[in-house]
């Protein structure tokens, strides 16, 4: 069994599609790797970035075998839950027979409210499912999007009675508390925030790295804070993080890490979206490309 565990700097990386709404691999992949060889660490295929639940099982599939043919599955996570077990049971058995490190599964959302019990069992019926091989699951708590909320017992009884398969979480709460409870109290569970702003004192938190949407546009500067363990510096990174990733985050994300991407790669096929998510504004692109300019000037700089 292997027993490796993402970490570091990972991109939730979105998915170009067509007017017609699939997918483009050529152009995913070029930022794929593009993200991998300037800072990440990892990438997160087919998150809530990638609009996943706005895509087809069959079209996931495609994006899944193709980032698994093209890239090194050792550093990739899949996005595999769904509201219904059986979809999420298959997408993550096909993760695991693609190669993939992790899949990352949201809760059963829709019937709320749903017991800790329950969610147990849910979650330990794909343990079994997945038994035989090599994939890690890491819990997605994104309460704003589900409505549900880890329970730090909850975790602390997974992470006890499945510690192989059941080994860590992406917390997009934003609640820094949360997480430092579940560093606390569950023992070598890798906590990811969503954020990486979070990475200058990461290690000293007990983070495992951060999962974000913007290190697809902050990957340099982000590694470079990932890295950091001078605290004369910690100040100078969190500064330049915080800048971007407000600048990126003040208009809607997934448009505009699409829009930066699109620019970026001089590639307009980027500004393409699944329904329902819309074009931005004109102003909103006027904004942005003004953040796109501290962006060329701040992930070129280091220390």
């Amino acid at each position: 069994m292997n027993n490796n565990k993402l970490g570091g700097v990972i991109a939730a990386i979105p998915t170009p599609v067509n007017e017609a709404g699939d997918p483009m691999i050529d152009v995913f992949l070029t930022h794929a790797k593009w993200a991998l060889g300037n800072g990440c660490d990892g990438l997160n295929v087919l998150g809530t970035t990638g609009e996943a639940n706005s895509l087809s099982i069959e079209k996931r599939m495609q994006v899944m075998s193709a980032a698994a043919q093209h890239l090194d599955q050792s550093v990739l996570m899949v996005g595999t839950g769904t509201p219904d077990y059986e979809t999420t049971e298959k997408l993550t058995l096909y993760a695991a027979e693609l190669g993939y490190a992790g899949a990352l599964i949201l809760p059963p959302y829709y019937y709320k409210p749903i017991r800790d019990d329950a969610l147990y069992n849910w979650f330990a019926r794909l343990v079994a499912a997945v038994s035989e091989t090599d994939i890690k699951l890491y819990l997605y708590n994104f309460p704003a999007m589900t409505g549900i909320r880890f329970s730090v017992a909850l975790l602390m009884r997974l992470a006890t009675d499945f510690p192989d398969k059941i080994v860590g979480i992406k917390d997009s709460s934003g609640d820094l508390a949360y997480c430092r409870d579940i560093v606390n109290r569950v023992s070598g569970f890798s906590v990811f925030p969503s954020s990486e702003t979070t990475l200058p004192t990461a290690h000293a938190e007990g983070y495992a790295g951060c999962i974000s949407a913007t290190v697809n546009l902050t990957a340099p500067v982000s590694q470079l804070a990932w890295q950091n363990r001078n605290e004369a510096v910690t100040a100078t990174f969190a500064q330049r993080l915080k800048d971007l990733r407000e600048g990126i985050s003040a208009t809607p994300l997934i448009p505009s890490i699409k829009y930066l991407l699109a620019r970026r790669h001089e590639e307009t096929a980027w500004c393409a979206l699944r329904p329902p998510l819309q074009r931005l504004a004109d102003q909103d692109r006027h904004d942005l490309d003004a953040v796109f300019e501290l962006l060329k000037t701040q992930t070129q700089l280091s220390l």
